[in-house]
């Protein structure tokens, strides 16, 4: 209007003489949401770009430790076995192809990606040390089935795969926890940043920023005690505190175990060595082996002299089983990556460290902007209370546990949103997994049973210090027995397995496991989801 005239026709500010007519003023509150809603994402936004990049930093390291593990193993074997392991490459090349399947989430359980390999293995193996004996398909599934019998009795490979599998296992759980944590914390941050505001929100903010205008004082800042108060009962709906806090500590659990005691560069490097080692007892002992082989499933048909294999080149004999050179610093993967890992574990730490108070310091953040309220030097000046221009009296509401005495936010508009409590859910469930796999759990892939329970205990993530290292004391594993393969229906002399998987169904490629504990933790977020906050 040319001039001020009546307010009687203002939905929120005072209905006193004014410069705003109906429109302008459902223009301005459109103008201080947008506002208020940019300061707050502009407030979080350096939370989502830690989290964006610490998820593509440590993504890249893991992936480029798998790779350097595949290109170690495969120039290492290379040199010792020559034509041997050429003619076998692709069993180890589909290894590290499922251990990637399984880090991106798209591939079978990890303890069948291991079995299958050690069975493939020693389908290939064992009858070279066995040339003038045909082996059959049939009796290449006995020798498996033999070596994944409960009892663990043949052993033909030694302890190495037991070894291999608590160090890439533990390893791989906890990276792919990680990340998913990661990635979780990024996105379910972003969206909390741009949730839309409530009905009495977009007033309240309204009242703080553009009632001013309307009466004609638009150099008057608001009373910073007037903006603490929109900001708190506007923003704490929407927090997700106390969730954050063990997220984070989460976070950082699983940094220090993947840095530490669960370090994925050291179980990278170690597959190339225990697979080593494993080929190397085969050899060690093969009389042995052969012998309880031959009495548990028969004596093997001899070859004719014309169906026997050629031997070896000369120049492989004599190294077709012991590695040459396998622990000579050039054939060991580099660890620049490994120290790039460390890097990456103190900056997180350093990073999320201030990030810990970020929600209960947000309403501080955007009241600090001149825009939003008076600084705090200039408190005992006159400011805008919402009314007028003078001194805001009412007290600052903090907690969100008072909030409900707030003075500045309808009550019907201060319970937590379905989407807030999704967020907030989505967090838990990140923070359980999480700390489920600082003690070497997949509560997506493992099976959940009375007897792994009790057998596990409380002390499970001691288990296995000393399986780090390479020929370090074995020590003893979980009670959970290997389960016997069975042949594929459609047979073939590929000698490909399919294990019993109890309580487990596949479907295009993707273990899926019904799991108690993890539907129970479902289910009680779930309740918290939807009861009263």
């Amino acid at each position: 209007p040319p001039a001020v005239i009546s307010g009687e026709h203002l939905r929120i500010c005072p209905q006193e003489y004014t410069c705003c007519s109906s429109e302008i003023e459902q223009r301005l509150t459109w103008e201080t949401e947008a506002t208020f809603r940019g300061l707050v994402e502009e407030s979080g936004s350096f939370l989502v770009h830690t989290l964006a990049a610490r998820h593509r930093k440590f993504d890249e390291v893991f992936r480029e430790m798998l790779s350097s593990s595949e290109h170690s193993l495969a120039l290492l074997f290379h040199r010792s076995y020559g034509h041997l392991y050429s003619q076998h490459a692709p069993i180890f090349t589909g290894l590290f192809s499922r251990l990637r399947d399984y880090y991106e989430r798209s591939g079978e359980g990890l303890e069948d990606a291991l079995v299958d390999f050690w069975a493939q293995l020693l389908e290939k193996m064992f009858p070279l040390l066995h040339p003038h004996h045909i082996f059959s398909p049939d009796y290449l599934f006995c020798l498996t089935r033999l070596a994944s019998s409960p009892d663990d009795s043949l052993k033909p490979f030694g302890e190495a795969p037991r070894r291999l599998r608590l160090q890439i296992s533990r390893a791989l759980v906890a990276a792919r926890a990680f990340i998913q944590g990661l990635e979780t914390g990024r996105d379910v941050v972003s969206e909390a940043l741009k949730m839309p505001l409530s009905e009495g929100c977009r007033q309240a903010v309204m009242r703080l920023t553009g009632c001013p205008l309307c009466r004609g004082v638009p150099s008057l800042p608001p009373c910073r005690g007037f903006c603490l108060n929109v900001a708190h009962g506007c923003l704490s709906s929407q927090g997700l505190d106390p969730d954050w806090g063990a997220y984070l500590d989460g976070l950082l659990l699983l940094a220090e175990k993947l840095h530490g005691p669960f370090s994925f560069e050291l179980a990278a490097q170690s597959i190339g060595v225990k697979v080593s080692e494993g080929l190397v007892y085969l050899q060690e002992n093969g009389a042995a082996v052969s012998a309880q082989v031959f009495r548990e499933c028969g004596n093997p048909q001899r070859a004719s002299s014309r169906a026997r294999r050629a031997p070896a080149p000369r120049e492989e004999v004599s190294r077709l089983w012991t590695p040459v050179a396998a622990g000579t610093e050039e054939e060991r993967p580099t660890t620049a990556v490994g120290t790039s890992l460390s890097r990456l574990v103190w900056e997180l730490h350093d990073r999320l460290g201030r990030a810990r108070g970020f929600w209960a310091g947000l309403t501080l953040a955007v009241c600090a902007n001149p825009r939003m309220a008076a600084d705090i030097s200039q408190e005992a000046a006159p400011c805008w209370t919402g009314a007028g221009r003078g001194r805001y009296l009412s007290p600052v509401v903090a907690g969100s546990l008072e909030q409900l005495e707030n003075p500045e936010v309808d009550r019907e508009f201060l319970k937590s949103s379905v989407q807030t409590r999704r967020q907030r859910l989505q967090l838990r469930l990140a923070t359980t997994r999480m700390k489920a796999a600082a003690l070497g759990r997949d509560l997506e892939m493992e099976d959940w049973d009375e007897e792994e329970e009790n057998a596990s205990g409380s002390g499970e993530g001691q288990h296995y210090a000393d399986d780090w290292m390479a020929g370090a004391a074995a020590v003893a594993p979980p009670a959970r027995l290997p389960r016997p393969p069975r042949r594929d229906a459609s047979g073939g002399k590929g000698g490909v397995l399919v294990r019993h998987n109890q309580g487990r169904t596949r479907t295009g490629g993707t273990s899926v496991g019904f799991h108690t504990q993890p539907i129970l933790i479902l289910f009680l977020s779930a309740l918290a989801l939807l009861g009263p906050r």
